[in-house]
C-alpha cells in the first residue's frame, strides 16, 4: 500500500513521509532490514500514523515476525476500523497461527469489503479444522502415521500454529523418526521466543541420534537464553564432557597412541553408558583403537560388540578381519571380509580378502611367526630376542645323538629363514601379504638357500659357527 492510495488526507511531517516513501523503495529491493528501520522511524515520528503501522506489519510478515505483525495490524485496525485490507492480513495472520475462531470472525468483517481473500480464507478453515479433529483420533487410536498425513494437512494451512507441531513430532518420535521430529522442534524454537524447552528437546533428541556435537551446540542455545535452568544445565554438563573426551581420543588416534586413546574411550563409556548410539560410536572408536595398538582379544570384543548391533557395519568388519588376521585366524578373518564384500566391492576389501585366503594357504606351509613364536605385530627386538633364544636351544653342536643332531640343524634353518624375512622390511612386508619370500620357487628363496652355508653364532663369550656344507 503505498503513501499515495489510500484516499486518506492526513497531514504527516517530512521526516516521516520521508522514512516512509524510503521503506517503500527498500521494501521493493528486497532490503527488509533497512526497510524495517525506517518504518520504526516513521512509528516513532508519528503514533497515530496507521500506514506506517500497516508497512511495518508487511516487512514482520517477510521477516516471520508473524507476533510482531499482528500486534501492529492490531493497531491499524484500531486507528482506522474501515481499513480492510489491513483485516484480510489480520485473518490469514490469525489463520496461520491456528486461531480458528479468531480468524473466521475477521473473515466475516470483511466478507463485503474483500470477497476474494475472505472467501479464500473461509474456505481453508473447515480444512483445517477436520485436519486437526482427524489427527486427534488417529493420534489417539495410535495411529500415528495417519495422524501425520492430517497434521501435514493443517500445518500447510496453519504452519505458524506451533501445538501442531508439537503434535506431530510426537508422532515422529512414537513411530522413531527423530530426525523429521528434530525438524518440527526446531520450528518451534524459531517461531517462539525464549523457548528453552525446545532447545533442550532438540539437544536431547541430536544426543539420541548419536550426535553429541551437535547435542552441545543446542543446549548453549538453551543456556543462553537462561543460564540457571536446571534441566539445561545438567544436560551440557555431561554433554560437554563426553564430547571433550571423544575429541580427545580422536586426537591420540591419529597421532598413533592407540593404548592411550583405548584408555579416553573407556572413559568416555563410562560418561555414557546407555544412550545406543553413543555407545556404538564409542564401541566402533574402541574396535578401531585396539586394532591400530595390537591388543588382538580387546579388539575381537569390542569389533563383535559392534556388529552385534550394526551387521553391516563395513569398518567394524574390516577392523575385527584384520583382528583375526593378527591371531592366525585366518578362515574367520576370510569370513568378515566376504561379509563385507557383499555389502560393497571397495577396492580395500577385495585386496583384504584376496590377502587373507593367500595367508589361509600360507598357513599350511612355513610360518615363520610360528617358528619364532612371537605375534604377527611384534616388532624386530622381539624377533630378534626370540631369534636368539631358540638360536642357543637348537644350535647343533649342542646335539650328540645323530639323529637328534639332523632334527637341530633343519630347525636351525627354518630360525634362521624365520629371522632373515621378519627383520627385512621388504620380505616380512611379503610374507604379511600372503607370499614367503624364502620359498624355494621364488627367485629369493632359491638365493637364500643355494648361499646358506651357516650363521654366526654367540653366547657368552664364545662364537660358533655352524657350517652345512
Amino acid at each position: 500500500v503505498s503513501t499515495q492510495s489510500t484516499g486518506v488526507h492526513q497531514t504527516w511531517s517530512t521526516s516521516v513521509k520521508e522514512h516512509l516513501d524510503q521503506g517503500t523503495q527498500l521494501l521493493r529491493t528486497g532490503n527488509l532490514g533497512e526497510a524495517l528501520n525506517h518504518y520504526h522511524a516513521a512509528v516513532e515520528g508519528d503514533a497515530r500514523n496507521y500506514l506506517a503501522y500497516y508497512q511495518r506489519a508487511t516487512v514482520f510478515l517477510a521477516l516471520g515476525r508473524h507476533r510482531q505483525a499482528l500486534s501492529d495490524f492490531d493497531t491499524v485496525i484500531r486507528l482506522k476500523p474501515d481499513f480492510y485490507h489491513a483485516k484480510s492480513e489480520r485473518g490469514n495472520l490469525l489463520m496461520k497461527q491456528g486461531k480458528i475462531p479468531e480468524a473466521r470472525e475477521q473473515f466475516m468483517e470483511v466478507l463485503n469489503a474483500d470477497p476474494d481473500k475472505a472467501q479464500a480464507g473461509l474456505s481453508d478453515l473447515p480444512i483445517l479444522e477436520q485436519a486437526v479433529e482427524d489427527a486427534d483420533d488417529f493420534f489417539e487410536e495410535e495411529d500415528y502415521a495417519s495422524a501425520i498425513d492430517n497434521l501435514d494437512r493443517a500445518i500447510e494451512i496453519a504452519k505458524w500454529d506451533t501445538s501442531l507441531r508439537e503434535k506431530r513430532a510426537d508422532a515422529y518420535l512414537k513411530l522413531g523418526n527423530i530426525i523429521n521430529a528434530i525438524g518440527d522442534v526446531r520450528a518451534i524454537a524459531k517461531l517462539t521466543n525464549d523457548n528453552t524447552d525446545a532447545y533442550l528437546k532438540l539437544s536431547q533428541l541430536h544426543y539420541i541420534m548419536g550426535e553429541e556435537e551437535e547435542s552441545l551446540k543446542e543446549i548453549r542455545e538453551c543456556l543462553k537464553l537462561d543460564q540457571d535452568h536446571k534441566a539445561c544445565h545438567k544436560h551440557y554438563k555431561k554433554v560437554k564432557k563426553l564430547v571433550k573426551q571423544l575429541n580427545q581420543a580422536q586426537e591420540l588416534i591419529n597421532e598413533g597412541f592407540y593404548e592411550d586413546a583405548v584408555t579416553k574411550l573407556q572413559a568416555a563409556l563410562k560418561t555414557e553408558s546407555s544412550e545406543a548410539k553413543i555407545v556404538l560410536k564409542i564401541q566402533s572408536r574402541l574396535c578401531l583403537s585396539n586394532k591400530q595398538g595390537g591388543l588382538i582379544s580387546e579388539c575381537l570384543k569390542t569389533c563383535t560388540t559392534v556388529l552385534e548391533r550394526e551387521t553391516q557395519d563395513i569398518e567394524a568388519l574390516v577392523n575385527r578381519a584384520e583382528c583375526h588376521i593378527l591371531n592366525e585366524d585366518y578362515e574367520a578373518a576370510i569370513a568378515d571380509y566376504q561379509t563385507a564384500q557383499g555389502i560393497t566391492d571397495a577396492k580395500h576389501i577385495k585386496e583384504g580378502l584376496h590377502r587373507a585366503e593367500k595367508l589361509l594357504k600360507q598357513s599350511k606351509k612355513r610360518d615363520y611367526y610360528k617358528i619364532l613364536g612371537v605375534p604377527r605385530n611384534a616388532d624386530k627386538s622381539q624377533i630378534n630376542k626370540a631369534y636368539r633364544k631358540l638360536a642357543r636351544e637348537f644350535h647343533p653342536d649342542k646335539f650328540t645323538d645323530e639323529a637328534d643332531k639332523a632334527e637341530a640343524e633343519k630347525k636351525f634353518i627354518d630360525i634362521a629363514a624365520a629371522k632373515e624375512v621378519l627383520t627385512d622390511e621388504e620380505k616380512r612386508q611379503k610374507f604379511d601379504n600372503g607370499e614367503d619370500p624364502l620359498d624355494p620357487e621364488s627367485e629369493q628363496g632359491r638365493n637364500f638357500h643355494q648361499n646358506f652355508h651357516g650363521f654366526p653364532f654367540g653366547g657368552g663369550n664364545q662364537q660358533f659357527f655352524f657350517k652345512f656344507n
